[in-house]
């Protein structure tokens, strides 16, 4: 199986986020959309902005926990890892990706094809295909 098998099933929709917006605009946004993660592009949603990161619930998490709720007005930027994006594409393996956050600690990959984002993957997503899979055999 392969993560386009997951979003051709999914067929959902990517929310993104401009780095230059808040923690609190984030977390109505991941509200708004029920959403756990979000694709942060560098300073605005625009889809020809570069994809430099995710934003996830956990991270509101932390910066409240850190920051209290005066982070909720800092930007999304101020908390993205500084290390290189962790990213797939659609022609990859769900084990190879399922490794990859494993070995980096997340649990949602933003899918790049030819420098163009075409979906996020998530270890639920990648557990349930597993399971179906399972199931159909």
């Amino acid at each position: 199986m392969y993560v386009g098998d997951i979003l051709r099933a999914n067929n959902a929709h990517v929310v993104t986020i401009g780095s230059n917006e808040t923690v609190s605009i984030a977390a109505n946004l991941m509200y708004a959309s029920n959403v756990g993660a979000l694709v942060v592009r560098n300073a605005s949603r625009s889809k020809d902005a570069a994809v430099i990161g995710m934003f996830s619930e956990r991270d509101v998490v932390a910066v409240i926990a850190e920051r209290g709720t005066n982070g909720l007005a800092m930007k999304v930027a101020q908390f993205i890892s500084p290390r290189p994006l962790v990213s797939c594409n659609s022609q990859d393996a769900l084990t190879d990706v399922e490794r990859l956050m494993a070995r980096h600690g997340i649990r949602h990959v933003p899918v790049i094809d030819n420098g163009r984002l075409v979906g996020v993957v998530s270890m639920r997503d990648i557990t349930l295909a597993f399971e179906e899979a399972a199931c159909a055999a």
